[in-house]
């Protein structure tokens, strides 16, 4: 694990490989370590980078709210301090939000975008009442709300198989402190829309969907890539298909690579 300091902050990333570089984004209540049984075979042939996000795994929180903006200029804070002109992004969940606003911000930096369980919309009215629920969730019962928020982010028919992953992603959701949590929430709650992106962006993009996904309805996320030149790939779980769909994934990533 590599630190870098952005705006008297504390950043930790991981730096692997040569070639290509492709920049790895977590979701929320997660940390570079999502990555690592994706890292050995990606970094054969790209430099990968993986950074923990503000508020989350060894990165320390920024501030009260962490904007998609805040993340994505801490993300090209790495990639400046790593002499990066150009990168591939993917990003999971929340760690999508924050590859679009990079995308917004960056433009010429982009080579790539990879969105995994996420979506370019803004959220909904119910979804930022819900936001708000969660911060007070949150703050009346720290572990209740992290382990329940990761049981309902895998399909049913998987969280007997996979009981044990599942019990991993709890713990190391449970070393996010509060205030990152809370910025989190606040900062998705706030973001905008960037379908935009999606249909003038001119880099490859592929989206990839659980059709069982608890957080991102399968269908309302459709219509974002209508007449657009995004590439889409559907399982059949929930929103952790990096997980419930590894080796499929592995195999939709590697094939995006030659794509770029």
């Amino acid at each position: 694990m590599k630190t870098t300091i952005y705006k008297n902050t504390k950043i930790a990333f991981t730096d692997q490989g040569k070639g290509t570089t492709i920049v790895l984004l977590h979701g929320f209540l997660e940390n570079q370590t999502m990555w690592k049984a994706f890292v050995p075979e990606l970094s054969k042939k790209h430099r990968v980078i993986t950074i923990d996000l503000l508020g989350h795994g060894e990165t320390e929180c920024l501030g009260y709210v962490h904007s998609m903006e805040d993340q994505a200029d801490m993300v090209q804070h790495v990639l400046h301090e790593l002499k990066i002109r150009k990168a591939i992004l993917a990003g999971h969940s929340m760690g999508g939000y924050i590859a679009l606003a990079f995308a917004e911000l960056y433009p010429d930096t982009i080579k790539g975008l990879f969105l995994l369980n996420s979506t370019s919309l803004a959220d909904s009215d119910e979804r930022k009442i819900n936001r708000d629920r969660a911060i007070i969730a949150v703050k009346q019962n720290y572990t209740n709300f992290v382990r329940m928020s990761i049981a309902n982010l895998f399909s049913e028919s998987n969280r007997e198989r996979l009981a044990e992953q599942i019990e991993q992603v709890k713990n190391e959701a449970l070393k996010t402190p509060l205030q990152g949590i809370v910025a989190a929430l606040e900062g998705m709650k706030i973001r905008k829309d960037r379908e935009v992106i999606l249909h003038f962006a001119p880099y490859p993009m592929q989206l990839v969907l659980g059709k069982n996904d608890g957080v991102l309805n399968y269908d309302d996320n459709l219509g974002q890539i209508e007449n657009t030149k995004v590439e889409l790939t559907t399982f059949p779980d929930g929103h952790m298909s990096h997980i419930e769909n590894q080796e499929e994934l592995l195999k939709v990533f590697l094939s995006f690579l030659k794509r770029v």
